[in-house]
């Protein structure tokens, strides 16, 4: 993941454009089936209308003796985002209303954009914005923002189930890590892991959009769809760091993609921070938004917003590191794995069954076995219909994935029986 972060580094990404385009190519050498979809300019989405497309080749500043002090090519944060071509000399006074530094952060270059309103800048550290002497300035920024789409993806991994779990993560911004490429990277991870598993139970939908404006036009193409299929979906960004963990829910809580992300976190990394939907800022306000209100919580490692290094060049592949990504691919994994694993029953028999007479009473008494034993009567005790399995594994303090076992050879030997809701599927109780 971390190799794969570093080879996608270098790319201007923005919300529409070659960036989104050539990141998108990229990955779909991880992912074969992965199919792009473009969205001409123009086009209505509910409120909005999908913006013209921004390409920019170049960007600089030419300081009075001659010298290059700000360069897009060395850091595409340097140029606002959608910055309208300009090829001009300026005095110092003419050019600092379009400079943009952050003085709390004086090593730091900004990331700044201006999507819907146009205008030029660049952003430089404070630090040498502090040094910028009088005099006349070239500066040149050579983009085009014209009639064009907007691009995203989408890969649909079949399930035995048509009822879908939905993961989205973005792919426009530039050369940041955590606030960007750490989201498609795990996100890639996961598809490839989901792609191995010999059986899955629901499908899967993947999509790389760009944020906010992407997925409003994703919404406004599928949300019928959406409505019906999805039972549960994870919105993946910021999950590469070392730093923390961190969950932020759903708008009103309490979704079977809430229940699983606690539950993943819980077993996974102990300790997490806990936001409110008050907290939210990424693609959830879309999703959870109300006429959508779809299932979609968030796991992440240090949330945007609440590191010191968001949103600016200190954002870099050193703040994403292996073990960070790791991290936050295998509790997004275990939370999809709860959610594979969740369905209620209903025990066939009153009082206990005879487990021994079934083969299921072990003959050999240990430490562990008794453990076993006693995991299979708890999950007996609570089929009662209305507990599932989540409830149970969470009363239990242990990972619903270890009950999933439990329950299957129950179920086999006709101690369980598995409700079905009325669209065919398991019920989910709690």
């Amino acid at each position: 993941m971390h190799a794969l972060a570093t080879e996608l580094f270098p790319i201007c990404r923005s919300i529409t454009g070659n960036g989104v385009r050539q990141t998108l190519e990229i990955l779909r050498r991880e992912l074969p089936a992965l199919k792009t979809f473009e969205v001409p300019s123009g086009t209505p989405c509910f409120d909005w209308v999908v913006p013209p497309e921004w390409n920019i080749r170049d960007g600089y500043i030419l300081a009075p003796d001659g010298g290059k002090i700000v360069d897009f090519k060395a850091n595409n944060l340097h140029v606002v985002g959608y910055s309208t071509p300009i090829d001009a000399t300026l005095s110092l006074d003419e050019l600092r209303p379009h400079l943009y530094s952050l003085p709390e952060q004086p090593d730091a270059v900004p990331y700044v954009t201006s999507y819907y309103k146009e205008r030029w800048g660049f952003c430089l550290t404070h630090a040498q914005l502090e040094t910028l002497a009088p005099g006349d300035y070239r500066v040149k920024i050579d983009a085009t923002l014209a009639p064009g789409s907007l691009t995203y993806a989408e890969l649909v991994i079949p399930g035995e189930e048509e009822r879908e779990v939905f993961v989205s993560t973005y792919v426009c911004h530039p050369s940041m890590g955590n606030n960007e490429l750490s989201g498609p990277v795990v996100t890639t991870a996961l598809a490839q892991w989901l792609q191995d598993l010999p059986r899955r139970r629901y499908t899967y939908r993947i999509v790389l959009i760009p944020e906010t404006i992407g997925s409003i036009v994703y919404l406004s193409r599928h949300l019928d769809m959406l409505k019906r299929r999805v039972v549960a979906g994870f919105n993946v960004t910021c999950i590469g760091d070392d730093r923390a963990y961190s969950y932020l829910p759903t708008r009103l809580g309490g979704t079977l993609a809430d229940r699983a992300a606690l539950h993943a976190l819980r077993h996974h990394a102990g300790d997490f921070t806990r936001y409110t939907y008050l907290d939210r800022g990424s693609d959830e306000r879309q999703y959870c938004s109300p006429g959508a209100d779809l299932p979609v919580a968030s796991i992440m490692r240090s949330k945007y917003a609440m590191y010191p290094e968001y949103h600016t060049s200190k954002d870099d592949l050193s703040l994403i590191t292996p073990s960070g990504l790791g991290g936050g691919f295998e509790a997004l994994k275990k939370a999809v794995m709860a959610v594979e694993a969740n369905a209620t029953f209903r025990a066939t028999t009153p009082c206990e069954p005879n487990l021994g007479k079934r083969g299921l009473y072990p003959t050999l008494s240990t430490k562990d076995t008794a453990r076993q034993v006693r995991s299979m009567m708890n999950v007996l005790a609570y089929a009662d219909g209305t507990h599932d399995l989540l409830a149970v594994a969470d009363m239990l303090e242990v990972p619903v994935w270890d009950l999933a076992p439990i329950a299957a050879a129950l179920e086999q030997h006709g101690l369980l029986q598995r409700l079905e809701d009325r669209n065919g599927g398991p019920v989910h109780a709690g």
